[in-house]
């Protein structure tokens, strides 16, 4: 759920996102021909995938620009249970996740320029070099042994240190530019039979009925005491 966005020409990619939806067991992602019209406006061109095809009730999304993409809808199939045994009509729970930044490593595992640059070693800078092509190429004279490091630093992120500056091991030498971050959440979903639905409707307007048939009854009491005190 990360976006692989390089800064270009000084200026910073924005953000992407990307969510994860998990689901109780038998719920899966809803084909395009059970998905209506309206929902389908709402998704846009996302493309939406399961984790894996063995967990087809977890689906992940993203990365996608997060300016265009404030919110995500997921189209969702449930199960029937009129035809699967360990399905029922009950309360399930459902989690969350999302994800806003800009990817910091790249799916081989090499970081990419979205993140923040340490240094290798500690000891004094002792030349920063800038590429022409963007970048800082970094000198740092060991402290130990007084061998010299080279930490190469890619075009984008913002440089922190100088030459001659005492530096720690794995002290920052770059600003951090993935300012998003992780959230997550849990919810309830309710797998509800239209049978009672259907007889919940049926209740409400019996007792809506009753309750009208009440009150021309009284009201036909009131006329019939009222003609009975009039003679």
């Amino acid at each position: 759920m990360y976006g692989w966005v390089r800064f270009e020409c000084g200026k910073k990619g924005a953000l992407n996102v990307g969510d994860v939806l998990i689901l109780p067991e038998g719920f899966e992602l809803a084909p395009s021909d059970r998905i209506s019209p309206e929902i389908k406006e709402k998704l846009g061109n996302l493309s939406f995938q399961s984790y894996r095809p063995t967990k087809k009730n977890i689906l992940v999304v993203g990365p996608v620009p997060g300016q265009k993409y404030s919110e995500i809808t997921f189209p969702i199939l449930s199960p029937n249970p009129a035809t699967e045994s360990d399905v029922h009509f009950l309360k399930y729970p459902i989690y969350v996740g999302g994800n806003r930044g800009r990817g910091q490593i790249y799916p081989d595992g090499s970081k990419s320029n979205n993140t923040v640059y340490n240094a290798t070693a500690a000891g004094i800078i002792k030349k920063i070099i800038r590429k022409e092509k963007g970048g800082y190429e970094i000198t740092i004279a060991d402290a130990s042994d007084g061998r010299e490091v080279i930490d190469i630093i890619p075009p984008g992120p913002e440089l922190l240190v100088s030459e001659g500056e005492s530096i720690k091991l794995d002290q920052p030498l770059t600003s951090n530019p993935n300012v998003g971050g992780f959230g997550q959440g849990d919810a309830e979903i309710v797998l509800q039979d239209p049978l009672r639905v259907q007889g919940l409707l049926f209740f409400l307007a019996s007792i809506i009925l009753a309750q009208i048939f009440l009150v021309l009854k009284k009201k036909q009491f009131e006329k019939v005491q009222l003609s009975e005190m009039n003679f």
